[in-house]
């Protein structure tokens, strides 16, 4: 196998196997709503991911990248989405009315529901300019010399795959211990968790924009 590519490869495992805003939405679905609710919102990562993509090989992402306006708009927006759901969090957090995990695992069947979860997988990665950043300078270093046109498809598609399993893997992870986190305590306990790392998430974004 190439070097270049197994260089790759342990890079985008690396990256993918991180916890970030993404995995957050992932696991805050699969609390609210099952393992269709995380995978909901893994699909709509995945569509992000490849929406990234698509803008990169298109050319797209460099305009943003040379226009200041519009990244500092991209950072921005991402930033102040990501305090959005954090503040979500919160806001349930000090109602007290978190949906004990048990009940919302087995009585989660709306369709509603997973295309909400399917929205914000997908927003949470369209405004992520770290994801942006990985297709437009990351990627194309790992093209070797003369690689055909095809092969950023490939190398992009390795990325979305893997991340999609690791997504996937926390759906249903989360989902299997449901019976374990089943008490309103570990509800509230964990959707503290997730309100804590989006809002961090968020001023780390907001305070690496190109102001």
């Amino acid at each position: 196998m190439d070097p270049l590519f197994v260089a790759y490869l342990s890079l985008t495992a690396a990256l993918v196997v991180t916890p970030g805003a993404t995995t957050a939405v992932v696991v805050r679905n699969t609390l609210s709503s099952g393992w269709r609710g995380g995978m909901a919102a893994a699909v709509g990562a995945a569509a992000g991911n490849a929406a990234h993509a698509t803008a990169a090989g298109l050319g797209l992402a460099i305009v943003i990248a040379r226009i200041p306006a519009l990244l500092l708009a991209v950072q921005m927006a991402g930033g102040l989405y990501l305090a959005w759901l954090g503040i979500a969090s919160v806001r349930r957090l000090t109602r007290g009315d978190a949906v004990p995990i048990s009940g919302a695992i087995l009585g989660a069947n709306s369709t509603v529901e997973h295309h909400h979860a399917l929205r914000e997988g997908v927003t949470v990665n369209l405004l992520n300019p770290a994801i942006a950043t990985f297709y437009l300078a990351v990627v194309p270093s790992f093209l070797p010399p003369g690689a055909p046109r095809g092969y950023y498809v490939q190398l992009a598609a390795t990325h979305v795959g893997m991340a999609f399993a690791c997504h996937s893997l926390w759906a249903f992870g989360m989902d299997r211990l449901r019976h374990l986190l089943a008490r309103p305590a570990a509800r509230l306990a964990l959707e503290g968790l997730t309100a804590t790392a989006l809002l961090l998430l968020s001023v780390r974004v907001l305070a690496s924009a190109n102001w």
